[in-house]
């Protein structure tokens, strides 16, 4: 049997406002997290001059989202020139070891 994976309790401030959250993730890793998060927010209500926080926390949300896409693309791109460039290579190798 497996052992329940210990959470922890952390507190952090999001768009003004303390939240409490359990997390099996270190707590400075939930911290780090969470003020990335903030950072957005404040960033979004400064920049368009927005009041409503749940406007500013769905925008921060999206553009988040949004360059985890643009992050995943480039590493799914990444991992293909790395599998097409290391088939190149053993290619040669054989062809040198023939």
């Amino acid at each position: 049997m497996s052992d329940p994976v210990e959470k922890r309790t952390v507190t952090v401030r999001i768009a003004g406002e303390e939240h409490v959250l359990r997390s099996s993730a270190d707590p400075e890793y939930t911290r780090s997290c969470a003020e990335h998060l903030d950072a957005r927010i404040r960033e979004i209500r400064e920049l368009s001059g927005m009041v409503e926080n749940h406007r500013a926390v769905i925008l921060a949300a999206l553009s988040i989202t949004d360059r985890y896409f643009q992050v995943q693309e480039e590493l799914d791109q990444l991992r293909k020139e790395v599998i097409s460039r290391s088939t190149n290579l053993v290619k040669r190798i054989e062809e040198e070891v023939e």
